[in-house]
């Protein structure tokens, strides 16, 4: 396992946090409350594990095949059904959606290989990122991969929590399957927009690992 470089700062911050905390308490109360000194100890040691193990890249034999489309983030499939987009194709496409908990690894990866034909951020809400308006409403960051004659569009989508959505990608790169193309900090949702008629490989709250579960065959 190792740490994403996106929590490099996050946490060296909650590191000099945890220090300023419990010297001063250790300093001024272990003489008379030792048992206080040990539960400061103890839940800002377990908030600093927590932390450190949201930015974590656990090492996974990574799924690159073609014709698959991969789960672009690790969580639980929450939406699978036909919509109608009117940010990108303006037609009809197979949702599909995946809500990422702050206990999952958080890195977003792409789903196939291809070009990047868009690009886009878009502020918005922050509602809960089950919630039914975030694909169209919250803040998001949209990307549309081409390989061929087939588009995927993926979403990444803030949350009640998740403030601050990364996205690696450019329109005119050309991206591989399972490479990092963004990260989405404490928890929040990705939705996938394919082709209709595509057969679909998982189900509703099913859980899935990010560059390894197969989704979709194209």
């Amino acid at each position: 396992m190792t740490i994403h470089r996106e929590g490099y700062k996050s946490i060296a911050i909650a590191t000099l946090i945890f220090g300023a905390i419990n010297v001063p308490v250790y300093f001024f109360l272990s003489a008379s409350v030792m048992w206080l000194c040990h539960i400061v100890f103890i839940v800002t040691l377990a908030l600093l594990l927590f932390l450190i193990s949201f930015f974590r890249i656990p090492n996974r034999l990574l799924t690159i095949k073609d014709g698959a489309v991969v789960a672009p983030a690790d969580g639980k499939v929450v939406v699978i059904e036909e919509t109608t987009d009117l940010e990108y194709f303006n037609d009809k496409r197979l949702q599909v959606s995946i809500f990422m908990s702050p206990a999952n690894v958080h890195v977003n990866r792409n789903p196939i290989d291809g070009e990047v034909v868009y690009n886009q951020y878009h502020k918005g809400k922050y509602l809960v990122a089950w919630h039914p308006k975030s694909s169209t409403e919250n803040e998001r960051h949209s990307v549309v991969i081409q390989n061929g004659d087939t588009r995927i569009l993926v979403k990444q989508i803030a949350g009640a929590l998740a403030k601050r959505i990364i996205n690696y990608l450019q329109v005119g790169q050309k991206v591989k399957q399972t490479e990092e193309m963004g990260f989405i900090k404490f928890g929040s949702r990705v939705d996938m927009l394919l082709p209709v008629g595509t057969k679909v490989h998982v189900e509703l709250n099913q859980a899935v690992q990010g560059g390894v579960t197969i989704i979709a065959t194209l």
